[in-house]
């Protein structure tokens, strides 16, 4: 079971997800954003145990998911708690540090990769994204004719004498990007 509150007044706010373990419940904050943020973590309740240290401020880099705390639960009763999160742009040197697992986050716009059979710099694009913190689909067009087809429409020349990738940026599409920088480049332009 996964609960998630969205906390915070940024564009894309630190969110709490809760996980269950057998006679446990974790919570762990979700930074969607492009900038690391320090949280402050506290809960209160009933019919659970937690450790008595504490709260500390958390180290939350972007694009990424940080276990922040976990209880046990109490046989047989139902846990009531409540949760207070703090969330602090400025970051403290004295922050904890825990290990962070890496997501991906959705761009400012959406981006679809369509990849031609005469691709020459597909790779300069598609392997940074995927080694990027951006959500991004990649399309192989000789495996989705009807898409080819469509694609066709749009350009004078036949689709198969593009050598460079087709990318869709939020709807609209760029044939001459020839690297990642590029893509980023028209990414953040308005």
């Amino acid at each position: 079971m996964f609960v998630v509150i969205q906390i915070g007044a940024q564009d894309k706010p630190i969110k709490i997800e809760t996980k269950d373990i057998p006679n446990r419940l974790a919570f762990y904050a979700v930074n969607e954003n492009e900038k690391d943020y320090d949280v402050m973590f506290n809960i209160t309740g009933t019919n659970f145990r937690q450790s008595q240290g504490r709260p500390r401020l958390i180290r939350v880099p972007a694009a990424s998911k940080v276990h922040l705390k976990t209880i046990i639960l109490i046989r047989g009763k139902k846990p009531t708690y409540q949760h207070d999160l703090v969330v602090n742009d400025s970051l403290s040197s004295r922050s904890l540090k825990v290990p962070a697992e890496r997501i991906k986050i959705p761009p400012k716009k959406s981006i679809m990769v369509y990849i031609t059979d005469g691709c020459v710099s597909c790779d300069s694009i598609v392997q940074p994204l995927e080694r990027s913190n951006y959500l991004y689909k990649a399309l192989k067009l000789s495996e989705h004719p009807e898409i080819r087809d469509q694609l066709g429409d749009s350009f004078s020349n036949p689709i198969d004498s593009i050598v460079q990738p087709i990318v869709n940026l939020g709807g609209r599409l760029y044939t001459t990007l020839e690297n990642y920088e590029q893509l980023m480049e028209a990414l953040n332009k308005d």
